[in-house]
């Protein structure tokens, strides 16, 4: 198992609390579909969304900066020129781990994350790699 693939194994056992940026409340949108699946597989899912009030039963927050517990991994559904202020949102949060999904891509965010020592996944999606590395 290579280098990345042995972080992500770790990330994913090792977290708790995953809030996702981008969540949405429709069922058909990829991000409800993984919020769905993160939470079926014991993970505490916090959606981050300001046209919501709530999803699948979870208190939605407006931005990371008014969520008021621990997070381990903030999960990106966003366009790639939308990343740069959630990163920097969730610098301040404490996160440990940024994770962008498939097609999300932004090497400035990445680089001024990674320099926090925050950990950056980049174009992968964590349910995909849940099922790699966890769920086999």
């Amino acid at each position: 198992m290579n280098m990345l693939n042995q972080t992500i194994k770790k990330i994913l056992e090792e977290a708790k609390t995953i809030a996702i940026v981008g969540a949405s409340n429709k069922p058909l949108r990829d991000s409800y579909q993984i919020m769905k699946f993160l939470i079926e597989k014991g993970y505490n899912v916090i959606p981050v969304n300001p046209s919501y009030t709530d999803i699948l039963g979870k208190k939605c927050y407006s931005d990371l900066r008014q969520i008021d517990e621990p997070i381990d991994i903030v999960d990106i559904f966003r366009r790639s020129d939308e990343v740069l202020p959630i990163v920097q949102d969730a610098m301040l949060s404490g996160a440990k781990t940024i994770w962008m999904q498939l097609g999300v891509i932004n090497e400035e965010a990445a680089t001024i994350a990674e320099r926090t020592g925050i950990t950056v996944i980049m174009n992968r999606c964590i349910k995909i790699e849940y099922l790699n590395f966890i769920d086999r």
